[in-house]
């Protein structure tokens, strides 16, 4: 599956509270009848009416935050216990050395966020239930393990358990170009790096966290899982036993497509009828990497049906808009390949490396002189590589769909997003210097007391966020200051650390940062799909800095990592919300897991590169160690930093992938013209950005699992969502995470067990389920 759906995580939620009559949510007689019978894509033809709120079909994200998951909150629930330090510090160095170590495996293993959960409520109720409470054991075990615990430790430990991108940019330094930077100066790399996404996304809390819209999707399961394992009375009962069967089936399950049948990855008639055929492979095959493009194939492996994205958590609109753009992208891929556009055929089908003419994978030390920047007198003998033509498609597809983003959000959500540029009127600016007054001005913003004024109009309000309200805030001023420590030093850092980046190159990637985070974020709470704007970043970079490889790598750190930080600070804000963990709780998690995992990924990355250094500059590798992701990572700095001008530019061999940039600006606006003339014809029920960044999906991975992925979502969020609304209410989310929560347990131990993550994999014995000479769906292998 293709690494949109890596890019993130998800995990849902189960119903918990059902509005009553008197709530603002709620609908007399007259009300619901209109209500349920306007006219929807989405509605139900076997809609009844009924005064029972759980038989209301959930239309927006609204209800489906109040009706899915519990808005109820017991502020005497403590998570400033001992205990819950000592499994969140244990699970940041855990999950922080893992990613680190599995950076130089030739296998990934990441530690998810579902993981984290379920392994902290494993630790936290053992604590809970075999140590005493009583003598220096009370501060183990203060009292029972509540909700809030558990989400103060999942927070810490997500903030952790990464590699930091600065790794990559420092090992890169010391294995390709000889440079070391000194460990203080490496340190603040890795700790301003990551912070600056959270400075920028902390100040956006009141746009792309505390209004209902933003319902960020991906978490709805985790936060059902909660209310499962921690609300009482028979009905958590029930649904704590349905998660339970579903985990405990899905555990067992696994063993068979990941290890001893992985014929089930992607089972195609197809492929078994014409196992010999190439054009076969390349449409129908899709059970191993870069095989092809899995078209009706069914996959029945949870681990890449799911893929990042839970197809029973993203709301219709998007997994409708998805599909289109996967229709899309396999005429589109088809189309280009066998009319040999760019030169398709010289290459393979899916691909992202560089390529001679011939075919033969390009050698890029070839071009670059002593200093590691791009010789033209070499590149002109070598001659200028080539893409594989799908791989070109996605760069000009992506580029389609955030450029579609902007114009799309200030379309279609300009009212959700105005708050960011409210405070620029020119009456605001006049009014606020109006009542400005220095000794209002108080540089102590450690002593804010957070205490926040009670709104009138709390029916407006998102319903978890009034909850929230009784806590003392984290202000903005405590995420400017993080904001303005981490730039400062930031910009101390690139002269120490000899990065080539000029200081106004760092502002604008700091600049096309912030812009980023506000559109591609609102754009990920609202959807619950996120799209990379690391291929844009390169490309922006490789004009300001030609021939700059290293300058380019940091401004792809400084921009793209800010705007991935600023979406996991505020996805697990969102948790916090959710789980009613007070601000000041989460925000302290947050920095300590951060600052913590990026020391643990510091002293790690030399210890691995001082005693393996040959094996990780080698192109093999061992089955132990491999050396491929930072290739990668200077790979893409070369092609786009050393070769960005002689690619792309106009006239050039791939002018159309910055071209496509402008052509998405104007994507979004005829559906917009069409639905303000036409409303019946719904053009608003299609994201455009989606559709767009979708065309070049299935560009890599495994793609067996899409069909599936679809009829799984088509089923959970069109058809039981409408046709049994109380059962969606209940345990749509809560399957979700079983069924995420048991693939990922059983995935992480087979990764260990059998599947080389300990240094030694031990394949199941070949039969024709586990075809281990060629691909698992018995198509044609294509070399």
């Amino acid at each position: 599956m293709a690494h949109q759906g890596r890019a993130a995580e998800v995990i849902e939620t189960t119903i918990n509270r059902i509005p009553s009559a008197s709530d603002e949510k709620s609908l007399d007689a007259k009300d619901e009848k209109l209500y349920h019978a306007k006219v929807d894509i989405e509605a139900s033809s076997a809609e009844a009416e009924s005064d029972d709120a759980s038989d209301v079909v959930l239309h927006d994200e609204r209800e489906i935050a109040t009706h899915v998951i519990s808005v109820d909150d017991d502020p005497s629930l403590n998570p400033w216990t001992f205990r819950s330090f000592f499994i969140g510090l244990g699970l940041s160095a855990f999950g922080g050395s893992l990613a680190e170590i599995y950076y130089f495996k030739p296998q990934t293993v990441l530690v998810s966020l579902m993981f984290l959960a379920i392994i902290s409520y494993v630790i936290g109720f053992a604590m809970e239930t075999f140590i005493p409470r009583r003598g220096f054991f009370r501060y183990l075990n203060p009292h029972p393990f509540n909700k809030k615990e558990n989400a103060f430790i999942i927070i810490m430990a997500s903030a952790a358990a990464n590699s930091a991108l600065a790794t990559e940019v420092l090992a890169v330094q010391r294995l390709y170009y000889n440079i070391t930077p000194n460990a203080a100066s490496s340190i603040f790399l890795l700790f301003s790096s990551q912070l600056l996404g959270y400075g920028i996304g902390g100040v956006m809390r009141s746009i792309l966290l505390y209004p209902s819209k933003m319902l960020y999707p991906g978490v709805l399961p985790l936060i059902s899982m909660f209310d499962a394992f921690y609300r009482d009375g028979a009905v958590a009962r029930r649904r704590l036993k349905v998660f339970y069967m579903v985990f405990g089936a899905i555990f067992i399950w696994e063993i068979f497509p990941e290890w001893i049948f992985p014929l089930l990855t992607g089972l195609s008639i197809f492929c078994l009828a014409a196992p010999n055929n190439a054009a076969v492979s390349r449409v129908f095959g899709g059970s191993n990497g870069n095989e092809g493009l899995g078209l009706l194939s069914i996959c029945f492996d949870w681990q890449y049906i799911s893929g990042g994205i839970n197809p029973m958590a993203i709301p219709l609109k998007a997994q409708f808009s998805s599909f289109i753009g996967y229709i899309l992208c396999m005429v589109v891929f088809v189309g280009v390949f066998y009319n040999n556009i760019w030169k398709a055929q010289n290459f393979p089908f899916l691909a992202q490396l560089l390529f001679y003419e011939n075919g033969t994978v390009y050698d890029q030390t070839l071009i670059l002189d002593a200093n590691y920047q791009v010789d033209p007198t070499l590149l002109a003998e070598q001659g200028l590589p080539y893409y594989a033509s799908t791989w070109v498609i996605y760069l000009l597809t992506t580029n389609l769909g955030l450029a579609a983003t902007f114009t799309h959000l200030l379309l279609w959500n300009r009212d959700d997003l105005s708050g960011a540029w409210y405070w620029m009127k020119p009456s605001n600016i006049r009014r606020k210097w109006q009542n400005f007054r220095w000794q209002d001005v108080s540089f102590k913003f450690w002593q804010n007391d957070g205490v926040r004024e009670q709104p009138q109009n709390i029916e407006d309000l998102d319903p978890h966020y009034a909850e929230m309200l009784k806590y003392p805030d984290a202000p903005n001023s405590w995420y400017g200051a993080v904001f303005v420590v981490s730039f400062v030093v930031a910009l101390i850092v690139i002269y120490k650390s000899n990065s080539t980046l000029p200081w106004w190159g760092f502002i604008i990637a700091i600049a096309l940062a912030a812009l980023s985070i506000l559109f591609f974020g609102a754009l990920y709470a609202i959807t619950g799909i996120g799209l990379s704007i690391q291929t844009f970043v390169q490309m922006i970079a490789g004009y300001l800095h030609p021939g700059k490889p290293m300058a380019n790598m940091y401004f792809v750190l400084y921009s793209y990592n800010t705007v991935a930080q600023a979406t996991l600070l505020l996805r697990d804000l969102k948790i916090a919300q959710y789980a009613k963990l007070p601000p000041r709780a989460a925000f302290t998690a947050q920095i300590i897991g951060t600052l913590l995992g990026a020391i643990l990924n510091y002293f790690l990355m030399n210890s691995i590169i001082d005693n393996e250094r040959e094996i990780l500059l080698s192109v093999q590798g061992t089955n132990i160690w491999s050396g491929q992701q930072p290739q990668q990572y200077n790979s893409q700095a070369i092609a786009w930093g050393g070769l960005g001008h002689e690619l792309f530019s106009t006239g050039t061999r791939y002018q159309w992938v910055p071209l496509s940039y402008l052509v998405g600006l104007f994507t979004p606006v005829p559906f917009w013209v069409v639905h303000r003339y036409w409303p019946k014809l719904r053009t608003d029920y299609f994201y455009t950005p989606i559709i767009c960044a979708y065309i070049g999906w299935l560009c890599v991975g495994i793609n067996s699992s899409i069909l599936s992925y679809f009829t799984i979502a088509f089923v959970s969020q069109w058809w039981i969502r409408t046709r049994y609304p109380r059962w969606f209410q209940k345990y749509n989310y809560l399957v979700g995470a079983a069924l995420d929560g048991g693939t990922q347990v059983m995935v992480f131990i087979l990764s260990f067990a059998v599947q080389g993550a300990a240094g030694t994999s031990h394949l199941f014995p070949a039969w024709w389920g586990a075809n281990q000479g060629g691909n698992y769906d018995h198509c044609m292998y294509l070399a």
